[in-house]
């Protein structure tokens, strides 16, 4: 007796990704290694993953050391931890019942805790205002999107509900989109013009849409995941106006916003530009924002933390919202926590500063360190070209194939630059992520590493793709 058939079609259809298969791949090298079968090299170095701790990187002192104490409250008597971290760790277990992490807590956050959000968000934007009754705290930035998205979706019986996506974007949340029965209306980023957005491409995507679909929505993500471009202030302008006009509810991706390292760029919130354009424009367009505690120099993404604040919604709407939340448990508390530590860390004259600073501008150096050196090296390979990198964790060079290689990989029914991504990961230990996991035009191939990870791993990981890329070239030229 099986209950397949009943399985939900889109789950059931759904293929093996080049990311299932590589992780496979890397994780059956490591058991070898183990066990001493491979040579060559002694570790599989994962760059596939905007993950900082697994990249090496030391926690942040302060927000480990009010995690411990708020999990073992019998730390606050000690004298060892400095003043701040438990006068922190007092407040946040006050907020919570029963004085215990352990509880639950209301099903949009812990009160203070969004008003912390709150205040951040304000400071940020130069005191433009943001309530706490429009900050909804979440299990990641992701599935607050996806609670959105729910929100979105019309009954089978109707049009189908479809959102504006850019092409290349970060394939679990692809994913996670077709797996809400939404319809993915992409929308291509110009690679030639450093992954810009042409808001001519959002028309002609829209027009296209309207085959198959009713596009509700556009999605933004903005420092860019996997390109690492930063929109300048005209270009959100522009897709803020085109979202007026067309009346789309906007969902900006902002998780990247504290990772500006390239020369010239600037970031910009949305929902600042927005407040800034005149009131027929700040007063209509209906916007949701996240951010997480992730990325950025905090690097939690086990803990969970994210949050979602809404711009303009009617009220009517925000009792739905609410009513979506009022049905799943709280977000995991300590996931709360991280996201009050990094609204509120410590200031100038707390005991915790001085580390702080020290820790968060160490991590800041070493990405932009890690951006500057692979950028040249990749300046210097034949066959492969980079757009000067902006921000955020990842970089996303295109690589040139010989038609050799692109033939072979054609023999093998796979993508010319999965394939490449395979033979690295086997003759190298790299462990990098094709770009045709994350959409590409016809005939361009790329690959995404991560640059959150040490100098010295990072310098080892660029000997390693040195010596594979030249002798790939040179077999197949």
């Amino acid at each position: 007796m099986s209950f397949l058939r009943d399985i939900c079609p889109v789950i059931r259809n759904a293929s093996l990704s080049e990311k299932d298969v590589l992780l496979r791949h890397a994780a059956q090298i490591k058991a070898e290694i183990q066990q001493g079968k491979r040579k060559g090299y002694k570790a599989v170095l994962d760059l596939s993953s905007g993950d900082l701790h697994s990249g090496g990187i030391k926690p942040i002192t302060f927000v480990r050391q009010v995690l411990a104490a708020c999990f073992y409250p019998a730390l606050l008597q000690d004298d060892s931890l400095p003043l701040d971290v438990t006068q922190r760790a007092k407040c946040l277990l006050n907020e919570c019942a029963g004085g215990s992490v352990g509880s639950y807590t209301d099903s949009s956050g812990i009160a203070k805790i969004k008003q912390c959000v709150s205040k951040f968000i304000s400071r940020r934007d130069g005191g433009v205002p943001s309530s706490p009754e429009n900050i909804f705290l979440t299990s990641g930035s992701q599935r607050a999107l996806m609670i959105m998205l729910k929100l979105l979706v019309q009954n089978e019986d109707s049009c189908q509900t479809g959102v504006l996506i850019p092409v290349p974007s970060y394939s679990s949340f692809n994913l996670a989109v077709v797996s809400q029965g939404v319809v993915m209306v992409p929308y291509w980023l110009c690679e030639e013009q450093g992954w810009t957005l042409p808001v001519e491409e959002l028309r002609r995507a829209l027009v296209e849409g309207k085959r198959t679909c009713n596009s509700m929505a556009l999605y933004i993500c903005n420092p860019g995941n996997p390109t690492g471009h930063v929109q300048s202030r005209k270009s959100i302008e522009e897709v803020i106006e085109f979202a007026a006009e067309k009346k789309l509810l906007l969902l900006v991706d902002e998780v990247y916003q504290n990772c500006i390292y390239g020369e010239g760029a600037e970031y910009y919130s949305y929902k600042k530009v927005l407040s800034e354009m005149g009131s027929t424009i700040s007063s209509a367009v209906e916007m949701a924002s996240f951010n997480s505690a992730s990325k950025g120099f905090m690097g939690e993404c086990g803990l969970r933390g994210g949050y979602m604040e809404l711009v303009n919604f009617d009220p009517a709407v925000m009792d739905y919202i609410r009513k979506l939340f009022n049905n799943e448990s709280c977000t995991v508390v300590a996931g709360q926590i991280a996201l009050d530590l990094m609204a509120d860390p410590p200031k100038s004259g707390d005991p915790s500063f001085p580390i702080f600073s020290e820790e968060v501008e160490s991590i800041k150096n070493m990405i932009r360190n890690n951006s500057h050196r692979t950028q040249k090296v990749f300046d210097e390979l034949p066959g492969i070209t980079c757009h000067p990198l902006k921000g955020g964790f990842f970089v996303f060079p295109r690589l040139h194939f010989p038609p050799n290689a692109i033939e072979w990989a054609k023999d093998r029914e796979m993508e010319p630059d999965m394939l490449y991504c395979l033979h690295l990961l086997e003759e190298t230990g790299l462990h990098v992520r094709p770009g045709c996991e994350y959409g590409q035009k016809k005939d361009t191939y790329h690959i995404r590493l991560c640059l959150a990870t040490r100098e010295e791993i990072m310098e080892d990981v660029i000997q390693r793709l040195k010596t594979f890329h030249m002798r790939f070239m040179k077999d197949f030229s």
